[in-house]
């Protein structure tokens, strides 16, 4: 777990600029009711999910991670040289190695400083970004692009309905800078390995390995059971990171959470005594875009006037491993 109040170093790490891009494929409910035995009403009963982009055939991560930087860096009003750190959280990267990272700082034209992936699945977001807030607060990094990139449709089982309904692709993307005004707050991070066949891919580079070459890897998923327990989680983990700043849950102007499934979101928010207003919700345009929800939810709130400079927002994410976490901020 990473628990460290503001408090407690000199430095503050601080967003001074959102970015997101989707790709301009749309999927519709419609449309997968063409495809498999599904309806428009049932996944928008079970999931708030209208539609869906989906990247073009030759269409990266890497590339959708590069329209997102530089929409960020361009609201920061900053050049791809200023960046001296950069982390790609992703599930979906474009090769085994180099990292997307690696592939990302070349698309920008620099070299040089510190860039790796992180894979905490839908989590991967606040993971990266507690990661770059430490190198940020100890003096090791002076600004970081933090980004969450998927291309989640190539892992996509078309004709298994209880999963192709969920998942969309997407990047989002934020810039961090040293500041003496506050921004990260605290960051809070959880895993558990015991829950991992519940939510999964069931093959990679060096187990089954097999079937990536003979029957394809998919995600595979135990709904209700992962509702149950990410539904548990996500209160706990709003109650300690309150707990552990001192704050009432009156204080928390904006909740920022995962866009997986609007009933979810809806229990966080009532545990966090927050109407429906006070919360971000993108999951009925964008489904699950896993480590890039939580990014393109904050970008898109930021650009709509939303969020605004000096309100405290709540980000959390849930996802497979498990992995769970939250991030409080100032922005």
């Amino acid at each position: 777990m990473v628990n460290r109040g503001a408090s407690q170093l000199k430095n503050y790490a601080r967003i001074i600029g959102t970015g997101g891009y989707l790709p301009e494929k749309v999927l519709t409910n419609a449309d997968l009711e063409q495809m498999v035995d599904t309806t428009d009403e049932w996944i928008t009963k079970r999931t708030g999910i209208k539609k869906r982009h989906i990247a073009d055939t030759g269409q990266t991560a890497c590339d959708l991670a590069e329209m997102a930087s530089r929409n960020a860096l361009k609201a920061a009003q900053i050049s791809p040289s200023d960046i001296d750190l950069i982390i790609v959280a992703t599930t979906t990267p474009d090769r085994i190695f180099p990292s997307t990272a690696c592939l990302l700082q070349q698309k920008l034209g620099v070299s040089g400083s510190a860039a790796f992936d992180i894979q905490a699945v839908c989590t991967g977001f606040i993971y990266a970004l507690s990661v770059a807030e430490k190198f940020i607060r100890t003096g090791s990094a002076h600004t970081a692009l933090v980004v969450g990139t998927e291309t989640l449709s190539r892992i996509i089982d078309w004709q298994d309905r209880t999963t192709c309904v969920l998942f969309g692709d997407g990047a989002g993307a934020v810039v961090l800078q040293s500041s003496e005004d506050l921004g990260v707050i605290s960051t809070h991070l959880h895993a558990d390995g015991n829950y991992q066949q519940l939510l999964t891919v069931s093959a990679g580079i060096s187990e089954n390995y097999h079937k990536l070459r003979e029957e394809g890897a998919f995600i595979q998923m135990q709904g209700s059971e992962v509702f149950r327990v990410a539904v548990r989680t996500l209160e706990r983990i709003v109650e300690e990171t309150l707990v552990a700043n001192n704050m009432d849950k009156g204080e928390i102007d904006w909740l920022i959470p995962h866009q997986a499934n609007i009933r979810i979101i809806e229990a966080t928010a009532k545990k966090l005594n927050l109407p429906m207003e006070r919360v971000v919700v993108t999951v009925d345009s964008h489904g699950n875009t896993s480590a890039a929800s939580v990014p393109l939810a904050l970008d898109i709130a930021v650009r709509d006037g939303r969020v605004k400079r000096g309100d405290t927002l709540f980000l959390e994410a849930f996802g497979g491993g498990f992995t769970w976490g939250s991030a409080l901020l100032k922005y």
